[in-house]
């Protein structure tokens, strides 16, 4: 297939980087972008990034931020969101809404066996059939077996670690300082919102183009 293939990580409603990577990249029509989640929530445009979206994405992947929106869109249950969502459910249009709900969990290139979702996969299990809740969450593997979030288990491992592919996994979700490189997964989630960089990983060429936030939006 002709063209790159494009991957960017959790933009969490930084629509001005999102614009500025965007332009470093210089997409061709020939170019396959996918976002890998996380496009709102956090920052202070998730509207307008979902437009941009729209406008330029092959495809948005969902991320826990737009699966805890939907749920609620479901269930008009409160308990389950965050101070930020309720920024963001402000904002939301109609469109908006059908776009999020759209969103699959994964985009998978057969030709480079390469899989693109927002947090990770379970080892040991096949990819294909982990449901939302795990691979839009995942962070650690807990004594159990169970993906759990790194912040209440400090010590587990990655899931990231424990992958042995194939696929090779790109994913976002898991915020650090710089880009995650293992055997078969890279973690592009470098914590725009938080003050750091917003990450795009192109291929063929397998480079990294970065731009940096422009202030720190908010805090963990």
């Amino acid at each position: 297939m002709n063209g790159r293939l494009i991957a960017i990580g959790d933009i969490h409603g930084c629509l001005r980087e999102f614009e500025e990577l965007l332009g470093k990249l210089a997409l061709s029509s020939d170019d396959r972008l996918v976002l890998l989640g996380d496009l709102v929530n956090r920052g202070p445009d998730s509207a307008g990034v979902i437009d941009l979206a729209r406008d330029r994405a092959t495809v948005s992947l969902l991320g826990n931020h737009e699966l805890r929106l939907l749920n609620f869109r479901e269930t008009g249950d409160e308990s389950h969101l965050k101070k930020a969502d309720f920024d963001t459910l402000k904002q939301l249009r109609s469109k908006d809404w059908d776009y999020l709900e759209a969103m699959p969990l994964t985009y998978y290139d057969e030709e480079d066996d390469i899989v693109f979702v927002h947090g990770g996969f379970l080892p040991n299990q096949p990819w294909r059939e982990q449901p939302a809740h795990v691979v839009t969450r995942i962070q650690v593997i807990d004594r159990d077996g169970r993906p759990n979030k790194r912040s209440l288990q400090p010590d587990a491992p990655h899931w990231s670690e424990l992958w042995q592919g194939p696929p090779f996994v790109v994913y976002g979700h898991t915020p650090r300082p710089e880009i995650e490189r293992r055997k078969w997964s890279l973690g592009i989630d470098t914590g725009c919102v938080l003050g750091s960089w917003l990450t795009a990983y192109v291929l063929p060429e397998k480079r990294i183009v970065q731009v940096q936030a422009r202030e720190k939006y908010y805090e963990l």
